[in-house]
């Protein structure tokens, strides 16, 4: 059984072009079938697509990294050879570390962040429940889950990681002398607009407002931190009344246009405007950044801020890396075992039919009237002689050839405990 796994992400690929290969939630299933169409076989397959990676994985009898990159590359429209100067592609042991190590979050933009597990595991929920995935791939996520765990637990790899939320804390921090006096729109409701908002309001901001398509889920995260909601529509027309934009939607298209924000700047006399972008694809147009009076950033404009304090984290992450080695190595033991799974199952049932046919011929004894004793031996003799039989005729074969790989094979069954 061979593994392969093949991706873009932040360090190969630009925002622009990582936006064209996100894939929605709600769409994973039916790219998941289309994949697996498109390759020999119907392999088991797995797509994990967040702001800053996007990946396939797969088991099936034989590797299939052309056809995969194929299949990406027609997902957004471009020819396979643009693509794959922006690519990576593993298989087997470097596919299973390279799970293991984006599980423990070692190879996201934030060193040791947490939020990827989650959204790993909620990849792994999409693929089972569209039934990509097999006993191979379900192996491999479950270990890495596992790795992540010891990781986490085990080292001090998230002690003084900065997450883009509070990133996006430090850079308004360097513009507002007092977030106090400061009003903040978030736009969206989903997991990252939560943990923004969460380190927004310690900071105890003028006023928080949510602004998202659905009222009722806006509603339920403005409720937390005393703010209001609004509705995505309204946002061309108050968006001058905030300081600070935080935006993260599932949108395919930009949200939050050129033209917008120019009315805002105006209407705000040209009082700077702080915007943070984390949508892949963009919620912001990129246009915008050009403005004199708007400070915007993107996930990938926050990678020099997270990564600070790399120095302090070294010995955490030589100790993460070990973590992964070893489950690295149990997964490739798991998966070498797999291939003997048809002669284990042969030999299961070749034992069985033995044992059925024995304990046949000792119900018919003990019917006859025959002694315990008597069938218990008449028994044992006979799984002894069905077991011995294969390897009593190797010994007497001509082949003195076959009678030496015999004699070997014996000493290693059946001898042990002479040698």
């Amino acid at each position: 059984m061979a593994v392969w796994t093949l991706g873009i992400n932040h360090t190969t690929a630009p925002l622009d072009l990582r936006g064209r290969f996100a894939f929605a939630m709600d769409q994973v299933a039916p790219h998941l079938q289309g994949l697996r169409q498109s390759l020999n076989r119907m392999p088991e397959a797995a797509i994990v697509s967040t702001c800053n990676r996007t990946e396939i994985y797969c088991a099936g009898e034989q590797s299939e990294l052309e056809p995969t990159l194929g299949w990406l590359a027609n997902s957004a429209g471009i020819s396979p050879d643009a693509l794959r100067s922006h690519t990576y592609s593993l298989q087997d042991g470097l596919a299973a570390r390279h799970a293991f190590r984006v599980a423990s979050g070692l190879d996201s933009m934030v060193l040791g962040e947490p939020q990827i597990l989650g959204q790993l595991k909620d990849a792994v929920r999409a693929a089972n429940a569209a039934g990509a995935l097999g006993t191979t791939l379900s192996q491999l996520f479950q270990r890495s889950f596992a790795v992540a765990k010891e990781v986490r637990t085990s080292t001090e790899i998230g002690a003084h990681s900065i997450s883009m939320a509070a990133a996006a804390v430090r850079l308004a921090g360097n513009l507002f002398e007092d977030l106090g006096d400061v009003k903040v729109l978030f736009v969206g409701a989903g997991e990252m607009i939560e943990l923004c908002a969460t380190h927004f309001a310690a900071k105890n901001p003028k006023s928080i407002a949510i602004a998202n398509r659905t009222l009722e889920r806006g509603e339920k995260l403005a409720s937390r931190f005393g703010g209001e909601v609004m509705r995505l529509a309204d946002l061309p027309d108050r968006l001058h009344e905030f300081d600070a934009v935080v935006s993260c939607t599932a949108s395919t298209l930009p949200i939050i246009g050129l033209g917008a924000v120019e009315r805002a700047l105006k209407k705000r006399r040209h009082r700077p405007i702080f915007m943070v972008d984390l949508a892949v694809p963009r919620d912001i147009e990129i246009e915008v950044k050009a403005l004199d009076d708007v400070y915007l950033y993107t996930v990938d404009d926050l990678s020099g801020v997270v990564q600070t304090a790399q120095a302090s984290r070294q010995a955490a992450v030589e100790q993460a890396e070990a973590i992964v080695d070893a489950g690295v190595q149990s997964f490739m033991h798991w998966v070498d075992q797999r291939s003997n799974v048809p002669l284990i199952q042969q030999l299961n049932a070749q034992a069985d039919a033995w044992r059925t046919n024995e304990l046949a011929r000792a119900h018919k004894l003990l019917a006859k009237g025959e002694s315990v004793d008597v069938v218990l031996e008449a028994l044992s003799k006979g799984l002894t002689q069905k077991m011995l039989h294969g390897a009593m005729a190797e010994l007497h074969a001509g082949d003195a050839a076959a009678r030496d790989r015999a004699t070997s094979a014996i000493e290693h069954f059946f001898l042990r405990s002479k040698r």
